[in-house]
């Protein structure tokens, strides 16, 4: 063997140099560690219309270095759902990744999700939850937090955030989990806990938008910290729709620290009463969830 021959085959990443992702976009980073979780095993992506579509750039290139399907907004676990069965025919077992943004997730793919889960295809489903239709010039979705400004919602929205991990818990999947950009090891853990289960499995990530939070690029990362430390952001665990293990509890951060540093909650600078009443009440909900209900010693060695 030649010095100059590789000792492997050479594997693509999954998100290449130069793709046209903003500065401090969360959903970069979301995909390398998505990339280093599954190792040398590329996954078949499915990408509805959202920004990580546009993250491949123009034809005939791409930013994607794996094969990647371009759907529309409402299609993509339907058009996951065919893929992932032509590759159980064809005995291939690489994994059939949605990648998906809040839009097509919360609210346009919302009948699709559904009845992928509820048939419980063999889909990993992963939303990069950025809070608001980014592509499309930042209006509100069903993921925008309550108080917050989009050009939509200019005096900031009335209602609150809808709670896609309990919707979801309600199909009784194998697995589903939040994702932070902000604690790697529980990220690459929760991705390969995912790889291994079987049938739909469902992961949320909180994805920062530099130009739709009106927040600075090298914030990103600190943000998500923020949103988990103070609560806003749970990061757990739930098995077969009903036993819950939670990852990381509120350190008593406060909810002001992160709200402070994006212009989007401009409205309720000052008081955050009302959005920190919502995220009691959620503890409380969880707490109470996997307290009666929590994960046993197999889902944890899963």
């Amino acid at each position: 063997m030649s010095a100059c021959t590789p000792s492997k085959p050479y594997k693509s990443h999954l998100l290449r140099p130069g793709n046209t992702n903003c500065a401090g976009c969360g959903m970069s980073v979301g995909l390398q560690w998505l990339d280093e979780a599954l190792g040398d095993e590329p996954p078949v992506m499915v990408i509805p219309s959202c920004c990580g579509i546009v993250t491949a750039g123009a034809f005939p290139t791409s930013g994607y270095g794996v094969p990647t399907a371009a759907t529309t907004f409402a299609s993509s676990p339907a058009v996951a759902t065919g893929l992932s069965a032509v590759s159980r025919m064809n005995d291939i077992d690489n994994p059939v990744i949605c990648w998906a943004g809040d839009g097509g997730t919360y609210d346009i793919g919302m009948a699709t999700l559904s009845a992928a889960a509820e048939r419980n295809e063999d889909i990993i489903y992963i939303c990069y939850d950025n809070e608001i239709y980014g592509n499309t010039g930042g209006q509100r979705s069903g993921a925008t937090p309550v108080g917050t400004v989009t050009t939509t919602t200019p005096s900031g929205k009335a209602e609150r955030k809808k709670d896609i991990m309990a919707i979801i818990a309600a199909h009784r999947i194998s697995y589903a989990a939040t994702l932070s950009i902000s604690h790697r090891d529980d990220f690459i853990r929760k991705v390969q806990r995912a790889r291994k289960a079987s049938g739909f499995r469902f992961l949320l990530m909180l994805s920062p938008c530099p130009t739709g939070w009106k927040s600075e690029p090298d914030q990103s990362t600190e943000l998500v910290d923020l949103a988990v430390r103070s609560g806003l952001f749970p990061l757990y665990e739930i098995f077969d729709g009903c036993r819950y293990e939670i990852n990381q509890r509120p350190d008593s951060t406060s909810v002001e620290s992160y709200t402070g540093q994006q212009k989007r909650f401009r409205q309720m600078w000052g008081d955050s009463k009302s959005l920190q009443e919502h995220i009691d009440a959620q503890w409380v909900y969880l707490d109470g969830m996997a307290t009666v209900f929590p994960a046993n010693k197999e889902d944890l060695t899963a």
